[in-house]
């Protein structure tokens, strides 16, 4: 299961998605938060699933890929999905059994945030699907830029930020790693009652700090024997570039975002 979270995850490609500045993209996934929660019935929600495929598409990522990536948050989407069922008492009832009445408002909200859940989580993989963790970090110290005024480090959050992101699937492998270690020596994590389950994953956490310990000072030793000092004087060998294409796809969102806006009283 660990092995099938894309997030932090790079695929080097040549598609619209990759070629596109950085800056772009982090500003195009703040949009796109916001415009999620614009989407209240059938019709909004249908549009932004046909945005989400065919970002998907531009990016040239297979869609058996994301597919694989959605599976940890399968368990969180069907829970969100029960518990709107059963706790949303409005509309008509659609199913009775006395001590428990499903309702149709119940079922609809419960897809619609089920939806809203994937959505969010398919389109910001994307961001690092398609984004190198160093065009992340110029991009967030470009975007951060103001707040160089009242002496925010901004290059050093840029930067772990983007260490942050890239040593998600880096820990994860290590987990695995641990795990079937310990399962090589009788553990069992998938089996059993949840509360075994919970204590089988205690003795995996001392390993796991120690091993996280370990990679970031063998980063922090790399660093400083390349002389990094930090962000100030700093050149960089790739500048970025704003393109045509960047201001299309904000442009894109913001129709996307007027369009949801106008059909959220339909349906």
């Amino acid at each position: 299961m660990l092995d099938n979270v894309i997030i932090g995850q790079y695929i080097p490609g040549t598609s619209v998605l990759h070629k596109m500045d950085p800056r772009a993209k982090l500003l195009g996934i703040f949009v796109f938060i916001f415009v999620v929660f614009l989407a209240n019935n059938w019709l909004t929600y249908g549009i932004l699933g046909v945005f989400a495929v065919a970002a998907i598409l531009l990016s040239q990522v297979s869609l058996r890929y994301m597919y694989k990536g959605l599976k940890p948050i399968f368990f969180i989407v069907i829970f969100t999905f029960v518990l709107h069922i059963l706790m949303t008492k409005q509309g008509e009832v659609v199913y009775d059994l006395g001590w428990l009445k499903i309702y149709n408002g119940g079922v609809k909200q419960g897809v619609f945030i089920s939806l809203r859940l994937v959505y969010l989580v398919l389109v910001t993989s994307l961001l690092t699907l398609t984004t190198t963790p160093i065009d992340i970090t110029d991009g967030l110290e470009y975007l951060l830029a103001p707040f160089k005024k009242i002496k925010l480090p901004v290059h050093e959050f840029a930067l772990m930020m983007s260490i942050s992101l890239r040593f998600i699937p880096t820990l994860l492998q290590e987990t695995e790693k641990i795990m079937k270690a310990q399962m090589a020596r009788g553990a069992e994590f998938t089996a059993g009652p949840i509360k075994e389950r919970v204590k089988a994953f205690v003795p995996l956490l001392v390993p796991l700090f120690i091993s996280s310990f370990k990679r970031a000072e063998d980063l922090a030793l790399a660093m400083e024997a390349r002389g990094y000092r930090g962000g100030e004087g700093r050149t960089r060998l790739r500048v970025l570039h704003w393109r045509f294409r960047d201001t299309g796809a904000l442009l894109l969102l913001v129709i996307l975002a007027a369009v949801l806006v106008v059909l959220r009283t339909h349906g």
